[in-house]
């Protein structure tokens, strides 16, 4: 589908609580510029599950479409009109397309963002991997494993609630997972590949137990970067996939699904994510 032509005054946005620190606007804004969607507009709105119905029952026939963050990422299906099978397999959207005939329609980009963050850095297929923490990103993180991993998943948890959870996902996404307690986290680095998921600061103790010789780590957070873990992983010559990478490759399929366009410019987003996080 061709990109929509510069001229139609677009506007989308990234809604979500707490939304100071979204770098959101600033891939996208860098992908207009590049694209030359000159008089297309994004920008973050704060609002929370209790105002989003009626911020999204305003949206007019300007709007191109919205990224999600939390709250928001299941708060929004009812409000749509279809969503993909990516989204409904984790009961989470991120993105949503907003087409001409006023269909809302809801897509996951951080399952396929984050394979391809995975598959830039060589990781294509592993036997095994573990994943630090329960929440909604790990639940994307197992999505994603099912694509990636051949053998078991083991999940790092505080609760025998947050185990189950995560069991539930391994049996609705095809994974065979298996959950260990967060006291013995220390234990994920022997995978080849650890997807950290928690909040920031939650592994800063684990830094101490990183391995001599490390695997993969995917580390989703960006701000601040690096974590301890992931500084302590590199100065042991792992390889590192951060944050950043996961926001600009599913941001670039936003992009795409939002503009039409076929190629989003990955490679001037991620620089003006670089630049953004330095200037902080």
């Amino acid at each position: 589908m061709p990109a929509r032509t510069s001229g139609t005054g677009r506007r989308a946005a990234v809604l979500g609580s707490p939304i100071a620190h979204s770098l959101s606007p600033v891939l996208h804004r860098a992908a207009y510029a590049e694209l030359g969607l000159d008089d297309w507009s994004y920008d973050r709105f704060e609002i929370d599950e209790a105002a989003l119905p009626g911020f999204v029952a305003e949206l007019d026939s300007s709007w191109a479409g919205l990224s999600l963050t939390m709250p928001l990422k299941r708060a929004i299906i009812p409000l749509l009109d279809e969503i993909s099978g990516t989204a409904a397999s984790v009961e989470a959207v991120n993105t949503v397309v907003l087409r001409e005939d006023g269909r809302r329609v809801g897509d996951n980009t951080d399952i396929p963002g984050m394979i391809a963050a995975l598959r830039e850095r060589g990781v294509e297929k592993v036997e095994s991997a573990a994943i630090l923490g329960a929440g909604a990103t790990a639940s994307s993180a197992l999505a994603a494993l099912a694509q990636v991993c051949a053998g078991p998943v083991t999940a790092y948890v505080r609760s025998g609630a947050r185990a189950e959870e995560m069991r539930g996902w391994g049996d609705r996404l095809a994974v065979d997972v298996r959950t260990a307690a967060w006291d013995d986290a220390a234990e994920a680095f022997a995978a080849p590949l650890v997807i950290a998921t928690t909040p920031a600061g939650t592994t800063d103790t684990l830094a101490a137990a990183a391995p001599d010789r490390p695997g993969t780590l995917f580390d989703v957070l960006y701000d601040p970067w690096p974590t301890a873990l992931a500084a302590a992983w590199s100065e042991r010559g792992g390889k590192i996939i951060g944050g950043l990478d996961l926001l600009v490759h599913q941001a670039v399929l936003q992009v795409e699904q939002m503009t039409g366009t076929p190629k989003a410019p990955l490679a001037a987003m991620r620089a003006a994510g670089e630049a953004a996080l330095a200037a902080h």
